[in-house]
C-alpha cells in the first residue's frame, strides 16, 4: 500500500475523521453528564420528599449511603457527603420556575429547550443545570447563597466553558456583583441590542490582584504589568476581548496620540480602547476618550465594525460626576474603577511579625 502520510487529500479526510470523533465524543460525554445530573435531580426530591413525609432526619441519608454502596460498589456518588449535596441541590432549585431562567439566559447564546409553564419539574431548570459538570455544581452549592448569583454563573460555566478553578476564582472574587455595574452613556450612544451587550461585558471595579505595586504607581507601569500578566488580564476582562496592542499609536493631524490599550471585541464587533487612569475621575478624562473614540472610529473602523467603545478605568471615582460628564457625550464610553495589591510601605513592613515570629508567639500560648 502507497504511504499517505504525505497525500494531501488523505490528511484532509483523516483530519475530517478525527472532528467526527471528538464531536462524537463530546456530544456522548455532555449526555452522559446530562444523565447523571438528571439522576441527582431526582434522587434529591425522593429524599426531600421521604423526609418531610416521614420526619426522617439525616439518619436516613447515612443508611442510604452504606445500602447503595453495598448494592452498587464500583459506582461513585452515593457517598454520605454526596447524598447531603444532592438532596441540597434539588432543594435549592426546586421552586425555581423556568419563566426566571428564560430571564437570566435572554442575553446571551443560550437557548432554554422548549420553556413550557412552571412547575418543579427537571425540565424547568435542567435544560442548562444538565450541562454543568456535577463538581462545578458542587463549588456553586458551597459558595454561592444566592440564587440570582447562582444562576448567572451557571449561565456564565455555559457560555463560557470555565474550568471548576476558573469557577471558584470568579466567585472569590464576586464576580456576580461586579458585572454590568459600570458607569455608562451606552443607552443614548449606542443600539438597544448593542448597548445592552455592550454593558454586560463591563465591570466595577475591576479586580487586578494579580498584580503587586506602590500605591503611587503611574499609568504606564500599571499598562506594562497587565501587558506582562495579558493571560489574567484577558481573563478578568472577559470572554470576547482580543489584544491588539500598547500604547497604539494615532496620527491625528499633524500629532501622534497614543492608545493605553487597544482591544477588539469578537462579539460586539468593535473595538475597545481601554484609558487608564492611576488618580480619581476627572471629568477631563472623558473628553480625551471621546477624542480617542472619533480618531479610531476614522481611522481603523470598517464598514463592517459596530462604534469604537472607550473603558476608563481609575483609580476611584464619584458616580453622581462620572454621569454628569457622560451626558453630553456623543460616544460610548464606560467608566469603573480598578484595584489591586499594593506593596506594604518599607515603615510598616518592620513593625508586622514574620512567619517564624508568629509561630514562635503561638508555641509560647501553648506551653
Amino acid at each position: 500500500m502507497d504511504d499517505l502520510t504525505s497525500n494531501n487529500i488523505y490528511t484532509d479526510f483523516l483530519s475530517e475523521i478525527k472532528l467526527q470523533i471528538r464531536s462524537s465524543q463530546a456530544k456522548a460525554a455532555l449526555a452522559v453528564n446530562s444523565a447523571l445530573i438528571q439522576m441527582y435531580w431526582n434522587i434529591g426530591e425522593m429524599i426531600a420528599n421521604k423526609q418531610a413525609e416521614n420526619s426522617w432526619g439525616n439518619n436516613i441519608i447515612e443508611q442510604l449511603a452504606a445500602d447503595l454502596k453495598k448494592e452498587f460498589p464500583g459506582i461513585s456518588g452515593f457517598s454520605r457527603a454526596n447524598l447531603f449535596f444532592v438532596r441540597r441541590f434539588y432543594l435549592f432549585y426546586a421552586d425555581e420556575k423556568v419563566q426566571q431562567a428564560v430571564r437570566l439566559l435572554a442575553d446571551s447564546e443560550i437557548s432554554v429547550q422548549q420553556a413550557v409553564a412552571p412547575s418543579q419539574d427537571f425540565a424547568d431548570v435542567g435544560t442548562f443545570l444538565s450541562q454543568i459538570p456535577w463538581g462545578h455544581h458542587i463549588l456553586i452549592l458551597t459558595k454561592v447563597k444566592e440564587k440570582e448569583a447562582a444562576f448567572f454563573y451557571t449561565r456564565q460555566i455555559v457560555e463560557h466553558n470555565w474550568s471548576r478553578a476558573v469557577l471558584g476564582l470568579q466567585i472569590e472574587q464576586n464576580l456576580y456583583a461586579r458585572q454590568g455595574k459600570a458607569t455608562t452613556n451606552f443607552e443614548n450612544t449606542l443600539p438597544e441590542k448593542q448597548a445592552a451587550m455592550a454593558m454586560q461585558i463591563l465591570k466595577d471595579p475591576y479586580n487586578f490582584d494579580f498584580l503587586t505595586l506602590e500605591a503611587n504607581v503611574q499609568e504606564l507601569e500599571i499598562e506594562k504589568r497587565l501587558t506582562e500578566h495579558i493571560t489574567k488580564f484577558l481573563l478578568e476582562l472577559g470572554k470576547g476581548f482580543a489584544f491588539i496592542g500598547r500604547q497604539y499609536n494615532l496620527r491625528v493631524g499633524k500629532k501622534d496620540y497614543y492608545l493605553d490599550l487597544l482591544f477588539y471585541h469578537i462579539r460586539l464587533r468593535c473595538f475597545i480602547i481601554i484609558e487608564l487612569k492611576a488618580v480619581e475621575f476627572q471629568p477631563e478624562f472623558a473628553g480625551k476618550l471621546n477624542f480617542y473614540l472619533s480618531a479610531a472610529d476614522d481611522l481603523l473602523r470598517n464598514e463592517t465594525d459596530q462604534p469604537t467603545i472607550g473603558i476608563l478605568l481609575c483609580k476611584s471615582k464619584d458616580g453622581i460626576e462620572v454621569e454628569y460628564a457622560l451626558r453630553d457625550i456623543n460616544k460610548p464610553i464606560g467608566v469603573s474603577e480598578f484595584t489591586f495589591t499594593e506593596i506594604l510601605p518599607e515603615e510598616l513592613k518592620s513593625e508586622i511579625p514574620t512567619v517564624e515570629e508568629f509561630e514562635s508567639e503561638l508555641n509560647k500560648l501553648e506551653e
